[in-house]
């Protein structure tokens, strides 16, 4: 089993409509480890680490979001894992 690490930016209508709860919801559901926040520029910006093929579900889920998200753009950068996480939390 190889884990691996993905940080996120995700764009469009993605603040203010619940889509840090979802990814948290999520996450958890998956068994992925970082966090989740938002950015002033109004996209949402997550780190993902766990295994790798749980790692590409939850940013495949990133590319739709929640039902009342509208994401036009992932940008996604994959990397070694690190295990510096015990938990995904919102940040």
């Amino acid at each position: 089993m190889k884990f691996i690490r993905a940080h996120v930016i995700i764009s469009g209508s993605v603040q203010g409509v619940s889509f840090r709860f979802y990814t948290i919801e999520k996450a958890n559901f998956l068994g992925i480890k970082g966090w989740v926040r938002n950015l002033p520029t109004g996209e949402v910006e997550a780190v993902f680490e766990g295994e790798e093929d749980k790692v590409k579900e939850m940013v495949e889920w990133c590319k739709r979001g929640s039902s009342f998200a509208r994401v036009k753009d992932v940008k996604v950068e994959f990397s070694d894992y690190k295990g510096e996480f015990e938990s995904f939390e919102k940040r």
